[in-house]
């Protein structure tokens, strides 16, 4: 008879599902889990906070389209998980949190780090369970990952009373899952897909909007044959990449142009909600036709005024559409559409050709992202976090993949940044991965370094280091000259953090220095810490930033 405790029954389900790795911090009761994943072989990443942990196998699970897993302990441990959870659900993230809790026999007593976890985690999961038995732990495991990546993925809670998690059993009472199901991917109505096909083809200003759950299907294929009829695009912030930023139909620098003057728009894998305003006047036409795409039915009621809904798979959507509408004549085809979409996307991009060129020191955060876009090869992984970075970094950054550009989404959750990066190093670890990130998004987690330099993930951290919250601008606009620093930093030499773990460090104060240092960083095979001194005063300009 060979016996087996509740970690190790944790590890070798894990292995059969494929999770080759698995993130968390080590704490009771829950180390028993980590020692039994170790011992399996799947690579444990003690990350310094329990939200880093989530954030990174968030990022990790989304480029791998895996379930992304997180250990963490007890009480205040798994409550640091909830804005993860909150993050990947809201995301359409995969990710499972393995949360231990108090012993069943010490509840309503007071135990060590008691506390209703499953309260907690509530309203910022898709699905959550409680252990009921160290038998049952293969199969309730077997459900949240299954839970955590179909449908629309997202954060699955499961509770791990302390003594379901140390009790040993004889392994052949527990029931592992072997096999993950085949599922079938949801097919669009040929009736839908024609009502949408005819939408297009007889608009005069069709536009085709891209969203990251675009990304999690891998439509790259189906969404270019549909552009490249002539449609012109625009990507969420984390849908961009789909269809490559250099598409010629790509009308991302005419984004406030193309929403507004648009008479037939067409959503694949987004929601119409801030990010797109909603769908409704000023931003969108007042007479515009809307259709949607997503692999839920729910998300065709919004604040957007929906006339055709098609439920299925976006890379299928895609596909049919695309086959409907090709050799059929497009309206727009005859008109100047896509005309005024290129002199508008030319004029704001001459709008930030001043920043971008800029010699200027402290550095323009224009001329800073830029230069890190220039130097990058095509395939990256970029992660970007912070007020002004991230709104300069939509109109200067590009994306030539899908799930290859990610952002602080739909929450615009800050602190997203090094552990996205940290994530997606491990996910594809012969690819660079690069955080660019604002002195301030910085500091939420930048013990993170720490991290990365010890499970020798060699992430380059970019560091826009502006003196503050959008710089120097809400400190000056919202708070007395006489009152001590609030909004603002003091001007610290963040670089240190590579030295100390042993990694490159630069700081840059010229603007001609930073390619030189990212060359360096990408070629140094470690950790890297980047310190770019910005102009404080800086801000956004143009109205394609607009939201």
């Amino acid at each position: 008879m060979v016996e087996v405790n509740g970690g190790q029954i944790v590890a070798n389900q894990l292995k059969r599902a494929g999770i080759d790795t698995a993130f968390g911090v080590v704490a009771g009761p829950m180390i028993e889990v980590m020692a039994g994943m170790e011992a399996a072989g799947i690579k444990v990443v003690n990350c310094r906070h329990e939200e880093s942990a989530c954030f990174a196998a968030s990022a990790w699970g989304y480029i791998k389209k895996k379930p992304g897993v997180v250990v963490a302990g007890s009480g205040p441990g798994m409550i640091n998980t909830i804005t993860g959870l909150h993050v990947a659900t809201e995301s359409a993230m995969p990710l499972v949190v393995l949360g231990g809790s108090a012993d069943g026999r010490s509840r309503g007593l007071g135990g060590f780090q008691e506390a209703d976890q499953l309260a907690f985690a509530r309203p910022g999961v898709k699905w959550m369970q409680q252990v009921d038995s160290t038998e049952r732990i293969a199969e309730l495991l077997h459900l949240a990952l299954g839970q955590s990546v179909n449908g629309r993925p997202g954060g699955v809670y499961l509770d791990f009373p302390g003594q379901m998690v140390r009790r040993k059993v004889d392994e052949e009472r527990v029931r592992y899952r072997e096999t993950m199901p085949a599922i079938s991917r949801p097919h669009p109505d040929p009736v839908a897909i024609e009502a949408v096909a005819r939408m297009l083809a007889e608009a005069e200003r069709p536009l085709i909007l891209i969203g990251k759950g675009a990304a999690w299907a891998d439509a790259q294929d189906g969404l270019t044959r549909l552009v490249n009829l002539g449609i012109p695009f625009v990507g969420s912030p984390m849908g961009r990449g789909v269809v490559p930023d250099d598409n010629a139909m790509c009308m991302n620098a005419a984004r406030s142009a193309a929403l507004g003057g648009a008479d037939a728009v067409v959503m694949f894998g987004g929601r119409y909600n801030w990010i797109f305003q909603s769908g409704r006047p000023p931003r969108f036409a007042a007479n515009v036709r809307l259709a949607q795409v997503d692999i839920i039915a729910e998300e065709m009621y919004s604040a957007a005024e929906i006339e055709t809904g098609i439920v299925a798979d976006c890379a299928l959507a895609a596909d049919a559409l695309a086959e409907a509408l090709r050799g059929r004549r497009l309206r727009s085809a005859s008109g100047r559409w896509l005309d005024v979409l290129r002199e508008d996307s030319a004029k704001n991009e001459a709008t930030i050709a001043e920043g971008m060129d800029s010699d200027s020191t402290p550095i323009n955060h224009y001329r800073l992202v830029r230069e890190l876009r220039d130097t990058l090869p095509r395939d990256r992984y970029v992660t970007v976090d912070a007020e002004l970075t991230m709104g300069v970094a939509r109109a200067v950054m590009t994306s030539y993949n899908p799930r290859a550009l990610l952002n602080s989404g739909t929450t615009g959750c800050m602190g997203t940044g090094v552990p996205y990066a940290l994530g997606a190093k491990l996910a594809m670890p012969d690819v660079p991965a690069v955080a660019l990130i604002g002195d301030y998004a910085f500091g939420a987690a930048a013990m993170e370094v720490e991290t990365a330099a010890r499970i020798g993930a060699p992430v380059v951290f970019v560091i826009a280091n502006n003196g503050g919250i959008a710089g120097h601008t809400i400190q000056n606009a919202y708070f007395r000259k006489e009152s001590p620093p609030i909004a603002a930093l003091l001007p610290v030499a963040y670089e240190k953090m590579g030295e100390m773990v042993g990694g490159y460090s630069r700081r840059v104060e010229r603007p001609e220095d930073i390619r030189p240092a990212i060359e360096e960083a990408l070629a140094s095979g470690v950790v890297s810490v980047i310190n770019v001194l910005t102009d404080p005063n800086g801000g956004r300009r143009g109205s394609m930033y607009l939201q």
